[in-house]
């Protein structure tokens, strides 16, 4: 019994290993192109974004004579034509919760700068990571305009209250 049990299945070995193999081959290739195309979309969304930058800061604005915040990004992510919500209060409510170890360029970063301390008043879009504590954003700020910020200043730092990933 055992001499054709064995008879039976060694031949089928030598096929399964290339099917296995070519099916480990296959995954990794389409999981390796939808990478390439999330950073093709988060550079372009950077990109659209970086080139608004020295735009003044205007409350509601999204034209490059003013913007605020959520304008800012609801215009950066419309050049990979996703629609954002019109306030950072609402753009904090989509997308994937990402914690702060794990953020990479393309995350949405939100705060809150009013008085009260929950509420979220403020976004930026993760940029450029360069190291655990050297994470850049940018944003409309109210005083600068759009500019590019290390996420890890104090101010930023007390005011942090989540990230989400919407490109996936």
């Amino acid at each position: 019994m055992n001499l054709f049990f064995d008879l039976k299945i060694r031949p089928l070995l030598p096929f399964r290993s290339p099917i296995i193999l070519l099916m480990v081959l296959l995954a990794s290739c389409a999981s390796h192109r939808k990478a390439q195309v999330r950073d093709e979309k988060v550079d372009k969304v950077i990109q659209t974004a970086r080139s608004y930058m020295g735009t003044p800061y205007k409350y509601g604005g999204t034209t490059r004579s003013g913007m605020d915040c959520s304008g800012l990004l609801l215009n950066s992510f419309r050049a990979i034509d996703l629609a954002l919500p019109r306030s950072s209060e609402d753009q904090s409510k989509i997308g994937k919760e990402v914690k702060m170890r794990d953020l990479e360029p393309g995350d949405l970063v939100f705060f809150a700068t009013g008085r009260r301390r929950k509420k979220i008043t403020h976004v930026g879009l993760v940029t450029e990571r360069r190291g655990q504590r050297d994470i850049k954003f940018i944003h409309a700020s109210s005083s600068l305009g759009v500019v590019e910020t290390n996420l890890f200043m104090e101010y930023y730092q007390k005011r942090f209250r989540t990230a989400k990933r919407v490109i996936h």
